[in-house]
């Protein structure tokens, strides 16, 4: 019922930037809050950002003045604005979302299947 795209990972040397986006659909789905995260090889999943319905962010020291977490107008889809992008951003990352979803609203998290961002020269 509910579907999270993600999009805008790729290859980008060391000092660029990319943007992801991370895109909820289904109309019975209330967003509460939304976040990144990534895993790299060989490590746990890790929080990179994460935004409250009240718009209150908060970030990984390691992404802490890079990135950039927004929501859109109609509160449906997420932006993570990467700059000065570093090897050890390399990771997939994932997209995550928790609300209400109708009829009966009850809670619920949902997880996007991830999007590839690799950072080398």
């Amino acid at each position: 019922q509910v579907q999270l795209v993600e999009s805008g990972g790729g290859l980008v040397q060391p000092g660029g930037s990319l943007r992801l986006s991370c895109a909820v659909s289904g109309s019975e789905f209330a967003i509460n809050a939304m976040g990144w995260y990534r895993q790299a090889p060989g490590k746990q999943r890790e929080l990179v950002a994460t935004i409250t319905s009240g718009g209150s962010t908060n970030y990984a020291d390691s992404v802490k003045g890079r990135f950039t977490l927004s929501r859109d107008n109609a509160e449906n889809t997420m932006y993570l604005q990467m700059n000065s992008l570093k090897p050890e951003d390399t990771a997939v990352y994932y997209c995550n979302v928790d609300g209400w979803v109708g009829p009966n609203w009850y809670k619920e998290d949902y997880w996007g299947q991830g999007t590839q961002v690799t950072v080398s020269s």
